[in-house]
């Protein structure tokens, strides 16, 4: 019992250092650091849709993106643009409010969780500790790839349909940029609709159409995405028609997305036998054989 009060003892004298410590870079950090610490979308913050993340960034500004700055590794810095591109968050977070994210939470997680367990004597073991930083570390990564797979849903959604309506303008005499135009000012709250956007500011800064094209399947990282700016792309360099492309395109978009649905209902109808098994199937055995177990118990005596 005292070893444990002197290793809490040692934990809060070391938790009061390091606040001590990151309470005065703070304050005397100079004008050039807060240069370096500026909002990823300017001066101010784009609200996330997670309000998770809107709580954790004064304290990742104020504590921990300093320490962001400082983790120069390429590659990792490159898988997390990536990541953060294909997920649409690239106006919410950039890169270094990334990694700070992770050591704010990776720090964070495991001080709480040995906090409560002293607090309220929940007797969990402290390597678990280990694990609640492990979260911490990859809540930004699982923050992401939720947001990756819910626009990977709305893309193949509305893909065949916008792909449609950019085959109709083109046949009605519009060029494929203004065709895309038409269809941006048309939408409402649409995440392709959006990215179809970013294209256009692309063009008018002085990207080619294939570029831009190339661009926006690079940050979606979606294999449907890609094959239609392929097949797009190389019908430019063809001098194919792109409103017969986009029909042929659409098409096969539909087809595909009628297979994924087929592929969805037959796992559905696998899936359902997990819980048919555990629960109503006992419940039925339960209904059938117990009158028989119940008669064949009082018979006997």
């Amino acid at each position: 019992m005292m070893t444990i009060n002197f290793i809490m003892l040692l934990s809060g004298l070391g938790l009061a250092a390091l606040s001590v410590y990151l309470f005065m870079s703070v304050v005397f950090k100079n004008n050039a650091e807060a240069d370096k610490l500026a909002w990823a979308s300017g001066n101010e913050p784009e609200a996330s849709k997670s309000q998770f993340i809107n709580f954790s960034r004064p304290l990742v500004h104020n504590f921990t993106l300093q320490h962001a700055l400082k983790f120069k590794s390429e590659d990792y810095r490159k898988k997390v643009n990536q990541k953060i591109l294909s997920a649409g968050l690239s106006q919410e977070i950039n890169t270094d409010e990334y990694i700070g994210l992770q050591i704010l939470w990776g720090i964070l997680f495991p001080i709480v969780m040995v906090v409560l367990n002293f607090a309220l004597q929940l007797g969990y073991p402290y390597w678990m500790a280990l694990g609640c930083s492990a979260f911490g570390i990859l809540f930004p990564s699982m923050y992401c790839n939720s947001e990756k797979q819910r626009r990977y849903t709305e893309i193949i959604t509305e893909l065949p349909f916008y792909i449609d309506l950019l085959a109709l303008s083109t046949e009605a005499g519009l060029d494929f940029i203004n065709a895309i135009q038409r269809v941006v000012d048309k939408a409402e709250d649409s995440t392709l609709a959006d990215e179809f956007g970013i294209v256009l500011k692309d063009i008018k800064l002085g990207s080619s159409r294939s570029d831009a094209l190339r661009t926006m399947s690079d940050r979606l990282d979606i294999s449907e995405m890609t094959s239609f700016c392929s097949v797009i792309i190389d019908a430019d360099y063809t001098g194919a028609s792109i409103a017969q492309v986009l029909k042929e395109q659409s098409t096969q978009m539909r087809l595909e997305r009628f297979v994924r649905a087929e592929k969805a209902g037959a796992q559905a109808s696998q899936t359902i036998l997990i819980p048919m098994v555990l629960f109503i199937l006992p419940a039925v055995f339960i209904v059938v054989f117990a009158p028989v177990v119940l008669q064949f118990f009082y018979e006997g005596s």
